[in-house]
This record gives C-alpha cells, structure tokens and sequence, in this order.
C-alpha cells in the first residue's frame, strides 16, 4: 500500500516507517526534521504547526495514498487539515493516541469503553490525555456520520530503542552505569503496564489493508506487567547491577518537581489495559517480554544512544 507518515523521524514513527518498508509498502514521510530512513522511503519536509503547511505539501497529492499514519496530532487543529485534505480519498487513517485518556479506575484492566476525560477539561495536568480524547471523539463521529475510516490507537508507555526523552530508561540506565540511587516514589508498588516500541510498530503496520479496523479504537500495550520498583530491578538486570533504589515518602514524592519517575502511576495509581481486541481484529501479538524489552533498550543505549542524551540528577540529591 501507499503510505503517509506523519512524523516518521522519532522513536514510535520512526520504528513503523521501517516496519511498513520491510514489508514492502511504499513508504512517505512529511516531518520537520531529518533522520535516516530505509532505502525508497521518500521524505517531505514540513512543519505541520506552522498554519497552512499540510494544504501547502499535499494538496497535489490527495491521491497518492492508501493510509495515513498520524503520530503527531494533540488537538483537534491538528487533525482537520487531515481530514480535509483526505476524506474519500484514502482506505485508512490511524491516528496515535494514548493511554492517557483514562481516567482512574477501581476496576482493571481498562477496555476501550472505559471512561476516559472529559473534552473541554480545563484541568492542565491532563491537557495531554484531554486532547487525545478530543481527537478520539472528533474521529468517531467522522466515521459514524461520512463512514471516515479512521482508526485510533491507545499507545501505553513505550521501551526501546530511539527514545526521545532522556527521562525514560536512558536515565536509568546512567544512573544504574554509574551506580547512582534511584529515587523513585514510596515503594515502588504501583504497577505499570509498557510496551516495546517495535510491537507497536508491528500492530501500526498490521492495520493497513484490515478494513476491520475502520471507526475502532484499541488499547496497545505489551503482554506483561511490572511494578514501578519492577521496572528498576529488570533494567538493573540488563545492565548487570544491582540497583541501589531510594524510597521517598509519597508525600515529598508527590510533590517532586521534576517528578522522580516519568511514570504517572508514581503519583497516581497503577493502571493496565486490555489488548483483547487488538489481539482479536489485527494480525498481532506482542513480541517482546519486558525482560527482552529491557535488554534490547540497553543494548541499543550501549552501542549508539548513550551520548544522545545529557543527563542531570542534581535534583535527585534533596531525596538522598
């Protein structure tokens, strides 16, 4: 199939435009800035918040394809250029959300007709999730009122290679290279459910020709699930320590600026969602274990990431 990907150059997108050229699509990507890309992948240079960049790029190419990937829409702003520009003209439009549409919930695992935020929720600490669930909405009425064939993907937290933020694991596995504490909330209980970064890919991939997919929403996350204190003990275990982990009263925890760990459920309680239907509509299973995870993150982080990031745990000495 023909196939748009906007972003393509970070971490999610960048792992879904090579998965979609290994298996032989013809591959575009519009982003605003470079990264190597497989052989025949064609690049688009534009910055799509700049106002009228997307109509500019592709307005001659209503046509010219089958699926559009979506990983850098946050509001619905984002989206409508989209839609505009493709709406009966493409197969397929899968638009990157994420877990963080979940409110909390005494009952798990989530299913995809939990109750998510409210739009319009003034609140700025869920305006990430909140902007997700107003994309999610605008999509599903598109598709309930014109058949738009959207489909939108709840992405849980990711591991793995081409991180973009030295605040996932790379941070760990500095600290834990270093023998650096690991301040981390409490005792680490609350539990976290992750995903490797290529089985999010694989699943991307698997949507395009699946017209069952079409108007649906799915959870995508990995088959296992750890704790917060788990999480450290499997990187202590890929880089070959032990862990020295400092556990800060939730109070002072709570209140930590930065956070000291960038998992919400720290602070918020555990989550962990279903993949039940991903499982059932799409040709797609998690591949990685979060020990196999790990090990691959860390291996990556060995052979080429670890002078990508400057790291800085100053602030972790208010806790030790």
């Amino acid at each position: 199939m023909r196939a748009l990907v906007l972003g393509g150059n970070r971490y999610i997108g960048r792992h879904l435009v090579f998965e979609l050229a290994r298996r032989g699509h013809q591959v575009t990507v519009l982003n605003s800035h470079e990264s190597p890309l497989p052989d025949g992948v064609r690049r688009w240079h534009g910055d799509r918040q700049q106002p009228g960049v997307l109509t500019q790029v592709l307005a001659d190419h209503r046509d010219d394809f089958d699926i559009i990937y979506d990983n850098t829409s946050y509001r619905v702003k984002d989206v409508e250029p989209l839609v505009e520009l493709f709406a009966g003209r493409v197969q397929h439009y899968v638009f990157t959300s994420s877990v963080a549409v979940y409110r909390r919930s005494y009952v798990q695992p989530l299913l995809e007709t939990s109750r998510t935020h409210n739009a319009g929720d003034p609140d700025p600490r869920k305006a990430y999730g909140v902007g997700k669930v107003e994309c999610e909405q605008f999509l599903s009425s598109l598709y309930e009122r014109d058949g738009f064939p959207a489909t939108s993907l709840r992405v849980s937290h990711t591991i793995g290679p081409h991180s973009p933020l030295a605040s996932r694991e790379p941070a760990f596995f500095a600290r834990l290279e270093q023998r650096l504490p690991i301040p981390i909330p409490a005792e680490g209980f609350p539990f976290i459910h992750l995903v490797h970064v290529q089985d999010v890919a694989e699943l991307m991939a698997s949507i395009a020709g699946n017209d069952r997919a079409a108007g649906q929403i799915y959870n995508v996350a990995g088959a296992e699930v750890t704790s917060i204190a788990g999480a450290i003990h499997l990187m202590a275990r890929a880089v070959g320590v032990e862990p020295h982990i400092v556990h800060v009263p939730f109070e002072q925890a709570r209140r930590a600026q930065p956070p000291l760990v960038h998992w919400f459920e720290g602070v918020g309680g555990g989550q962990i969602v279903s993949i039940d239907a991903a499982r059932r509509d799409l040709d797609w299973a998690p591949r990685f274990g979060l020990e196999a995870a790990y090990r691959d993150s860390y291996d990556w982080f060995v052979r080429e990431g670890r002078d990508q990031y400057e790291f800085d745990f100053s602030a972790d000495a208010r806790f030790l």
